[in-house]
């Protein structure tokens, strides 16, 4: 028999993992795609539904997650999420071909959809109301450390091992953290809803999701709606989006419980959590693709300048462990709010000499802001809340997060484009054959082809350096916007 003591420890142990595990699975095979191309016969557009079959999945199965876990209970929803899970990881370890690979992610997505959503409602339910700041603490190092090591991890196995362990170095881990919920868990403190399923809702929420989804991965490859197939896909979505909310609020049984969304408390976690997504976690996407092709950073070095965004979140992580307890969670939500506007401000600085020290900087203070918004919203969200609708809102509030960094990444690539562009032409408007001044300042001659080509390509770097800066400073003002939001959230009671 377990002690009570060994058994929350076993849950902890077994909910982070599963966590981490599918918040690593969201970006270790992004360094891999090169390499699965030419093993699976794909082409660059095609290797890309590796990565777009699993978030599309994910994203639909998110909603299902949280009904599911409601209704029968958190320990076998859990337990059959993470086995799901692995096992899809096996089907992607050894596929031979790219229908395979993509039909084994679909899986892998629609499984791992509620491990992170699920094992944060298990934590709050096992550890009384004074231990929550810290378990989400720990609940948070999960989530974050993920995408963090993700592209190393991956980038480790491609060149030492296979690309085929990336997936397969999930199995001991999936194996252990199904081993730790299934033991730890107990089974008779659930809170199952009696709410029969809603296929009519889910049918609509699932197709808004995935036609805005596709829109957002496919749009700057295809001129956003200068294309009909992404005008579709807006449109579907609006459509689907719309008759969905209409339908929940004029069902007896909606697939989407709409009381949380009454709860001021949760009301505002969700917005606050859109901007998170959205403005603190899209520089983590920005910033290496910026260190590697404007600065020319080696990937490994890209990485190491990257890693300064960790420890600012280890340290943030314990201060929020520490503080939730004993400080207003108003004041570390809006702390946190402050460090991702300050960070993106410092991003805003940008240029094609920013030395390695600025960039170090911005990511530490970047790395600041995520936990101290994360550790406190985690725990306000269901402080009046009530427990039946823990894990559905669980669910929902990870699904808004994952929406926000995808809406956010798409609509920076568009900006990105946009602005290089546009100052690309400011700038070449600039240089003529009488230019003299401008051209000896770069050391270069004018009709001379070679130094001609050297001008250009410089002038296109010194576009995108700019467009970097203007996408970073707009992402900041989003930030700053929201900060407000913070002061309205009710204060815990007291323990």
């Amino acid at each position: 028999m377990i002690a009570f003591r060994d058994r929350r420890s076993l849950v902890a142990a077994g909910a982070v993992t599963a966590a981490l595990l599918y918040t690593i699975d969201t970006t270790i095979v992004n360094v891999a795609l090169p390499h699965m191309q030419g093993t699976l016969g794909a082409t660059q557009d095609q290797i890309a539904w590796v990565i777009t079959s699993y978030i599309v999945a994910s994203a639909i199965s998110l909603p299902l997650a949280g009904w599911l876990g409601m209704r029968h209970g958190l320990r076998p929803v859990l337990c059959i999420a993470i086995v799901g899970f692995t096992a899809a990881s096996v089907l992607c370890g050894i596929a031979g071909g790219l229908e395979t690979m993509v039909l084994a992610r679909i899986v892998q997505g629609a499984f791992g959809a509620a491990l992170t959503p699920l094992s944060q409602v298990v934590l709050l339910r096992e550890f009384p109301p004074e231990k929550h700041g810290k378990v989400m603490a720990l609940w948070t190092t999960g989530v974050m450390i993920g995408p963090i090591i993700g592209p190393s991890l991956g980038g480790w196995f491609t060149d030492e091992m296979s690309w085929r362990w990336a997936f397969l170095i999930n199995v001991p881990f999936g194996v252990l953290a199904g081993i730790a919920v299934w033991r730890g868990l107990s089974s008779g403190s659930d809170i199952k809803g009696a709410r029969p399923f809603d296929w009519l809702g889910f049918a609509l929420l699932c197709v808004a999701l995935a036609s805005l989804q596709l829109m957002l991965d496919r749009g700057q490859s295809l001129g956003w709606f200068s294309s009909l197939e992404i005008v579709i896909e807006a449109l579907l979505a609006a459509l689907c989006f719309y008759m969905f909310v209409v339908h929940m609020l004029s069902s007896r049984h909606a697939f989407v419980e709409p009381r949380m969304f009454l709860d001021r408390n949760y009301a505002l976690t969700l917005v606050l959590m859109f901007v998170v997504g959205l403005s603190i976690v899209t520089p983590s996407v920005l910033v290496p693709t910026f260190l590697q092709t404007i600065q020319g950073y080696p990937a490994t070095d890209a990485g190491m300048i990257q890693a300064s965004r960790g420890v600012g979140a280890m340290v943030a992580i314990v201060l929020a462990a520490r503080l939730t307890p004993v400080m207003s969670p108003r004041v570390l939500v809006a702390a946190g709010v402050m460090f991702g506007a300050a960070s993106l401000l410092l991003l805003a600085e940008l240029s094609v000499d920013t030395p390695r020290q600025w960039m170090v900087l911005a990511g530490l203070v970047n790395g600041l802001s995520t936990p101290l918004v994360f550790v406190p919203l985690s725990v306000m969200a269901y402080v009046t809340l009530q427990p039946g609708l823990r894990a559905e809102a669980g669910a929902m509030q990870v699904l808004v997060r994952t929406m926000g960094s995808s809406i956010g990444v798409s609509f920076c690539v568009a900006m990105l484009a946009r602005s290089t562009q546009a100052n690309q032409s400011y700038l070449a408007e600039r240089f003529d054959a009488y230019s003299t001044q401008l051209w000896m300042a770069l050391g270069f001659e004018p009709a001379a082809d070679g130094e001609t080509a050297r001008l250009v390509a410089e002038i296109v770097r010194q576009a995108s350096a700019i467009a970097y800066a203007n996408v970073f400073f707009a992402l900041a003002l989003v930030t700053i916007m929201v900060l407000p939001l913070a002061w309205f959230l009710r204060r815990p009671p007291q323990s």
